[in-house]
């Protein structure tokens, strides 16, 4: 008995592991190979890849908060937004070629980060700052500008991509010949 509770709960993990999304990274060269309008890549479903760790020092007197938590650090007031790996994001728009803004919240379209090829990282659609200086980047996120770590710089898209592969058969069966 204690076999057969096994064995099922094996299947039923195998049957999970194989029905569960196997992610890619967003390439530009996947990109080019499907030529894909923006309109298609509204469609598509996109995840980070890692962890981003958005923050800024908030102004005295500053009152809205976009939806992260406030800390207080050294006497200052810090906005923290974290984006955690695997949390799904869709295209809003396309400023210029090869440039995604993405957002990972649904309350607003002002919610969005940049991404774009990154060719040190085999031209994956990476989180891209508006200047990196030593270890820290500066985005823009919500009209304001946030500071983000370097860890948050190898974030990058991925798709839930099915490999289907490019081999098209085309099939028939003999149906045999016998002797007049």
């Amino acid at each position: 008995m204690y076999f057969k509770i096994l064995f099922v709960g094996a299947m039923f993990s195998a049957l999970l592991i194989s029905c569960s999304a196997s992610l890619t990274p967003f390439t530009q060269e996947l990109y080019d190979k499907h030529r894909w309008t923006e309109s298609e890549l509204k469609k598509i479903q996109f995840y980070l890849s890692e962890d981003v760790l958005l923050t800024r020092q908030m102004t005295s007197g500053e009152s809205h908060i976009t939806g992260g938590k406030i800390r207080i650090e050294n006497g200052r007031r810090i906005e923290e937004i974290r984006i955690p790996a695997y949390t799904p994001g869709v295209l809003l728009f396309m400023p210029r070629e090869k440039r995604f803004a993405v957002s990972f919240e649904s309350q607003d379209d002002d919610l969005y980060l940049m991404f774009g090829p990154n060719p040190k990282m085999r031209n994956r659609y990476a989180l891209l700052a508006k200047e990196w200086e030593g270890d820290q980047g500066k985005v823009h996120y919500n009209g304001n500008l946030y500071d983000v770590d370097t860890r948050s710089a190898f974030a990058s898209l991925m798709v839930d991509l099915k490999k289907t592969g490019t081999t098209e058969y085309n099939s028939r069966r003999a149906e045999g010949r016998r002797v007049e």
